[in-house]
């Protein structure tokens, strides 16, 4: 079936956390929305392949594939497209400064939006004290998270049948358990502490699977979600503006953009 809606086209796209090796992924969405949106420059900000996934089991469908040509292609035709690995494809940190063809792999950068205002971008795992400190504890989290996403199936399962829309459990749990909302809170300091010591505007990241965009903490804080339940990822438009798209086509209804507007701080 093809799809005849227009091509948005905007400044820069931001998205992370595909997990590309991962079972419970959203990669279909992310092949339509890539389908549906061209970008000058195209930021991949880490763990866009799991590679604790592959190393255990190796799973690689026929959509993968697909789209990884379509990154492939963009690459080609002009977008820039960059790669910031994160703790799942940390591999990939071995090869830092060169390309997979015309993709770059880089541990941070810096990016100047329409507006002149700058923003580090990185995935983030660089700051969370558990990967950092204590891996085998952030695998047992690996696994408790993969476990939550298969439970979650099963009730999704029901709820299709009752015509319901889809529901996320570790995506509620990260709104109303004390103890992660704490996580979460300590890590957006974190990365925001980091925009300030590298005098920048802001900052864009990824790896906590919990899409935000806020001036809370003195820093525009950007964080791109996650493909695995959220569908998220960010654009910068050609007026400067940053916007928070929630692809949401996950069972019925049209994809909905949160356009988040920000009040112009210096």
């Amino acid at each position: 079936m093809t799809d005849d809606r227009e091509v948005r086209r905007v400044r820069a796209l931001f998205l992370s956390d595909v997990h590309l090796g991962m079972k419970p992924t959203r990669v279909k969405q992310l092949i339509e929305f890539l389908r549906l949106h061209d970008a000058e420059t195209i930021y991949l900000v880490g763990d866009i392949l799991d590679g604790w996934r592959l190393a255990k089991a190796w799973h690689w469908p026929e959509e993968y594939n697909v789209l990884t040509q379509i990154l492939l292609d963009k690459a080609t035709a002009g977008t820039r497209v960059v790669y910031l690995p994160g703790n799942h494809d940390e591999f990939l940190r071995e090869y830092l400064g060169t390309y997979f063809g015309e993709i770059e792999l880089v541990d941070r950068t810096i990016h100047t939006s329409a507006t002149g205002r700058t923003y580090l971008v990185i995935h983030g795992d660089q700051f969370d004290v558990v990967v950092m400190n204590a891996k085998w504890l952030a695998h047992v989290g690996d696994w408790a998270y993969n476990f939550a996403l298969r439970v979650n199936i099963a009730i999704n399962w029901v709820r299709r049948r009752l015509g319901l829309q889809y529901w996320s459990l570790s995506a509620w749990a990260k709104q109303k358990v004390k103890n992660a909302v704490s996580v979460i809170g300590r890590f957006e300091e974190a990365l925001v502490h980091e925009a300030k010591e590298s005098g920048v505007h802001g900052v864009i990241c990824g790896h906590i699977h919990f899409a935000d965009m806020h001036d809370r903490l003195g820093i525009h804080y950007i964080n791109t979600g996650d493909w695995v339940e959220s569908c998220t990822a960010v654009a910068e438009n050609h007026d400067g503006e940053f916007e928070l798209i929630k692809w949401t086509e996950m069972v019925v209804g049209e994809p909905r953009r949160a356009k988040i507007r920000r009040p112009v701080t210096e």
